[in-house]
């Protein structure tokens, strides 16, 4: 068990609270501002957590599956999204997917993505996107959550081990996000090659996507 949450140190995200409201609806009311380029900037926001594990680990391997459906998900084989238990015992996520990342969102410099439209964070995903679903297995336990329109619809349900760490972000861009351009294969290809430390591979269920 660790110490209490109130103590937890904040890094890429503030741990005392899971949901930031004013947050996500900020991002809900502007979306050309927050994903532009449309869902092949959403993809690169998800990219980019697996390319930090990566160069934390030396390297990594990441799969992008783009979906018949629409939907896209991300697969990376790091340790997974950090995981604590609080003085109760229950598990608390690090609040990724629906509060801001304290490195990027407020900051005119932040990191350009390899479109070379800023870095905002994974809370962008979640916000404009229908649903998403996040799975994140680490040592010591496996868990999934889905959100809707950015805001968490279940809490942290237990999922069996499979013997592996990583996260899978599996997403259904909102309508405004999937009819902005669009992306391929091969452009994926080459815009995560960017990425030095991370070998991505793209799985084009579709040919292309919206």
């Amino acid at each position: 068990m660790d110490a209490p949450r109130p103590a937890w140190h904040n890094t890429t995200h503030d741990w005392g609270s899971s949901v930031d409201p004013a947050h996500v609806q900020r991002i809900r009311r502007d979306p050309a501002a927050y994903a532009p380029g449309g869902v092949r900037h959403l993809i690169l926001e998800v990219v980019a957590y697996a390319a930090d594990e990566a160069e934390c680990g030396g390297g990594g391997r990441c799969r992008i599956t783009l979906h018949p459906d629409g939907s896209v998900s991300v697969s990376d084989d790091g340790r997974g999204t950090d995981t604590r238990f609080d003085e109760d015992g229950r598990a608390v996520k690090k609040p990724v997917m629906a509060t801001k990342d304290l490195r990027f969102f407020d900051d005119p410099g932040a990191a350009r993505l390899p479109d070379g439209h800023p870095r905002r964070g994974m809370s962008t995903v979640a916000a404009l996107s229908t649903w998403l679903v996040h799975t994140n297995r680490r040592r010591g336990g496996s868990w999934t959550q889905r959100y809707e329109h950015g805001v968490p619809t279940t809490d942290l349900t237990p999922i069996p081990d499979e013997d592996t760490t990583g996260t899978t972000v599996h997403f259904l861009p909102g309508e405004a996000s999937r009819w902005t351009g669009r992306t391929t294969a091969d452009e994926l290809t080459r815009l995560t090659a960017h990425w030095a430390h991370l070998s991505v591979r793209v799985d084009d269920r579709r040919g292309a996507i919206s």
